[in-house]
């Protein structure tokens, strides 16, 4: 894919130019609902659903979704999406926390607001900030915290998604640092807060209506945060945060903002709500711990900011849905990717994990990309198979093949299983 824009395609594409600001459509608070109802969820075994257990549901700008919550709206990708690096934005899941969600955005009226301990206060128009700075380009997997929530025993509370809350895309935007420079930071400075225009409730009586994140200055993944205004080279959907999203490679999502519209720069710590209380895991080496440690009050947390993402694998083919024949080869495929870096390998196994064999791989868009692998598999005899896959990154993070808990449901790597039937063809 293409890593820059020129500049005139860039402004052509956001509807910019002749001193036009567009707005995107309104969007509609329907949807509807698949009349096939599924079975129930019965949580993991060897063959669990890779998805949630939800019904499918239609969004503007969106392809048919499974929809886990209405409001605030939650919706998962469907396994067939993850055939490719890039995921559709048609297809991109959808999390919000709150359940007062813009639904269309007049950009002649937008503002981007740069406040607090800066040297001085900025508002950038949509059209200044996609004119000002330089546009950068970055593929990173958004990962929501909780994917694979479902998979975790004993059962957790949460949103119970299968492995569907992600996907990856190329993101174009501008650079935060350029952003934090031009305001100019002061000294005293600790983190800078991002809030977006999503409203609501929220947990109540903890003042969590308004949902804010902040990142340490001095965290290192300041220098790579981007502000994106083109997802795929198209302007983001709404339900994916148009106009304005940002970008943390690496991180999960929670601290991917939508519809960015305020940054603020904090002389102390930030305490609120998602923050202090929400997204906290134990701090643990791979943010695990027991059940009764929690109840005892043994286990101290940290935000889940502290961790970049684990390495993950998934399979998409075969999914199980039909059998295989004995003699004929077929495509073991999927995607793998990491937020500590490249994945430098893919291993696939046809005996449950007992021996391992290297698959092919495919393009690399970097560091924070999903990348693709395949491995050809010709099975020699009918029966049940166990199809396993795991990944190793270029940090040397390796997949493990024991499960982890903690009471958020967060951080969940263990190796992916997919049985599959293979049938005589005589």
């Amino acid at each position: 894919m293409k890593k820059h824009l020129n500049r005139r395609h860039l402004l052509k594409l956001l509807g910019l130019g002749g001193g036009l600001l567009a707005a995107r459509p309104a969007l509609a608070q329907t949807s509807a609902q698949a009349e096939t109802s599924l079975p129930s969820f019965t949580g993991p075994g060897p063959n669990p659903y890779w998805n949630g257990v939800h019904p499918y549901a239609v969004y503007p700008q969106k392809l048919p979704l499974l929809r886990m919550t209405d409001r605030p709206v939650q919706l998962e990708t469907p396994r067939h999406y993850f055939r490719t690096a890039f995921t559709p934005n048609e297809a991109f899941y959808v999390r919000y926390h709150l359940d007062e969600i813009p639904n269309q955005i007049d950009l002649s009226q937008w503002r981007l607001k740069l406040e607090g301990n800066f040297e001085r206060t900025v508002e950038l128009t949509f059209e200044e900030l996609v004119t000002r700075f330089k546009p950068v380009s970055i593929a990173a997997v958004n990962q929501c915290s909780g994917n694979s929530r479902s998979r975790f025993q004993p059962r957790v509370t949460g949103g119970q998604w299968g492995n569907g809350a992600m996907g990856n895309a190329l993101w174009t935007g501008v650079r935060l640092k350029d952003l934090l420079d031009y305001a100019g930071v002061k000294p005293g400075t600790v983190q800078i807060q991002f809030e977006g225009l999503d409203r609501g409730k929220g947990p109540e009586n903890l003042g969590s209506g308004r949902f804010i994140k902040s990142l340490d200055l001095n965290d290192p993944v300041m220098e790579e945060v981007i502000l994106a205004y083109l997802m795929n080279g198209e302007p983001l959907p709404m339900l994916n945060g148009f106009p304005l999203r940002l970008v943390v490679p690496g991180k999960f999502a929670t601290y991917w903002l939508k519809h960015l519209t305020w940054i603020r720069a904090l002389t102390e710590e930030d305490k609120n709500f998602w923050m202090a209380s929400a997204y906290k895991v134990p701090d643990t080496p791979n943010g695990s711990t027991t059940p009764e440690d929690v109840a005892a009050g043994r286990v101290k947390t940290v935000p889940i900011g502290h961790f970049n993402m684990p390495v993950r694998s998934f399979i998409v083919d075969p999914d199980g849905s039909y059998p295989l024949l004995a003699g004929v080869p077929v495509k073991v495929r999927g995607v793998a990717f990491s937020g500590h870096g490249r994945v430098v390998k893919v291993e696939v196994s046809t005996d449950d994990g007992k021996t391992w064999r290297p698959a092919m791989l495919g393009p690399d868009y970097g560091p924070y990309s999903f990348r693709t692998y395949e491995f050809t598999w010709r099975p020699s005899q009918p029966g049940e198979y166990i199809l396993a896959v795991r990944a190793t990154d270029e940090k040397g993070n390796v997949q493990p093949d024991t499960p982890i808990w903690n009471p958020g449901g967060y951080l969940w790597n263990k190796i992916e299983r997919q049985k599959v039937v293979v049938l005589s063809t005589k």
